[in-house]
């Protein structure tokens, strides 16, 4: 049983994380410009997505109630995107914002690997794993516009 509890919030933060990235994603969108920036940002978006739709399926199957992000961290992030473009919605800092999100996610993601690896379920930690290569995909791409 403790397996499953690992497993089921293993679960939970790969929801959370791509929905925070589809959050952040919806929210800069508005400002981006550039048109190669924002067609790679709406090509993250459509992964993300899949991600979404694939924990939510493994949710289904370890019977887990997933949870979309806080409010409260939702409106933080929004601001922190308003502020951050206000002045500057170059690629250049928009790529910089991007990669600082997806770090975050990377660190929190291989530390849920590192730490439930043994005991995790295969399919968990195949997607957990897919999240963090996508992740680490992503921060390559954004790195090309800095």
């Amino acid at each position: 049983m403790a397996d499953l509890k690992k497993d089921s919030e293993i679960i939970a933060e790969i929801y959370r994380n791509a929905q925070l990235a589809l959050t952040s994603i919806s929210d800069i969108l508005p400002e981006v410009e550039d048109v190669a920036i924002k067609e790679e940002i709406l090509r993250q978006h459509e992964e993300y997505e899949k991600v979404c739709s694939k924990a939510a399926e493994l949710a289904h199957k370890f019977d887990v109630d997933v949870k979309e992000p806080n409010p409260m961290k939702k409106a933080m992030m929004w601001s922190a995107i308003k502020m951050g473009t206000a002045n500057d919605n170059s690629p250049q800092n928009i790529a910089q914002m991007m990669i600082r999100g997806t770090v975050n996610g990377i660190t929190s993601l291989r530390t849920s690997l590192t730490d439930g690896s043994k005991f995790m379920d295969e399919e968990v930690k195949s997607l957990l794993t897919e999240l963090i290569e996508l992740e680490e995909g992503f921060e390559e791409k954004f790195k090309a516009f800095l």
